[in-house]
């Protein structure tokens, strides 16, 4: 039964990092309203699903997203991913500190970078400090693995421990192998999407898109438009989902 979704907000990013699986640019588009998200999503939380994860795009470039976390804080768990850099606008971080998600993980995009590795330590640390918890999605290339080993030593090292640390592999080129992932963490327990070892359909979880498209992974092609903004409309399009494995 699905208890998770993630929704993408927008395909709109400053950052516009060349790998991005929303294909997320500086001229990206926004479909969605706050006016409409918020019914919708309220009524996937009356039909079980206890937890709304959102990225894009930039989630803290999209308008309104104070508001969308206000009115369902205190409903269900929420939690955002973003690369952090809104979040230098003091205005955006009070914002933030007023509205507080239970949970915000800023993604390091490039382990070799060390100053946007410096940059993406200090948020975190900041936004724990301001009582919200906070970790790294680390995303890690088949080419900067040593680079990402040492980063993964520094985040541990900064008090930011292995539960509040994700490593993404790099989808869909220059992707790492579990073997790299496992010695990057020393060979202890590390976190990463459930699907690191092999591809199957989750049952608790699914994505809908930027564009308004389902499907049970963010990765995955084939995603159904949303008829209607509902659980039942939801469901209706996951049905249709030919579900195939995003590496074929």
């Amino acid at each position: 039964m699905l208890d998770r979704i993630s929704i993408d907000l927008s395909n709109y990013c400053s950052k516009q990092c060349d790998f991005c699986y929303n294909h997320s640019t500086k001229e990206g588009n926004e479909l969605w309203t706050v006016e409409e998200l918020i019914p919708f999503i309220l009524d996937l939380h009356k039909h079980g699903i206890d937890a709304v994860s959102f990225g894009g795009g930039e989630p803290f470039e999209f308008d309104g997203i104070f508001e969308l976390i206000s009115n369902l804080m205190n409903e269900m768990y929420v939690s955002v991913t973003s690369n952090g850099l809104p979040l230098e606008n003091e205005e955006i971080f009070f914002k933030l500190l007023q509205n507080k998600p239970d949970k915000v993980h800023i993604t390091i995009h490039h382990p070799e970078n060390l100053p946007e590795v410096d940059r993406v330590i200090k948020m975190v640390k900041r936004i724990a400090e301001g009582g919200i918890k906070s970790g790294v999605n680390l995303l890690v290339s088949d080419f900067n693995t040593a680079e990402a080993k040492k980063v993964y030593a520094d985040l541990i090292s900064n008090g930011i421990t292995a539960d509040r640390i994700i490593l993404i592999p790099r989808r869909f080129t220059c992707e790492p192998t579990p073997k790299q992932l496992a010695e990057l963490a020393g060979g202890k327990p590390f976190q990463s999407p459930a699907c690191l070892t092999g591809c199957q359909k989750p049952t608790e979880f699914c994505s809908v898109s930027w564009d308004k498209k389902v499907n049970w992974c963010s990765y995955a092609k084939g995603k159904q438009p949303l008829d209607e903004l509902s659980y039942e409309g939801l469901m209706k399009a996951l049905n249709k989902v030919d579900f195939e494995c995003c590496k074929k």
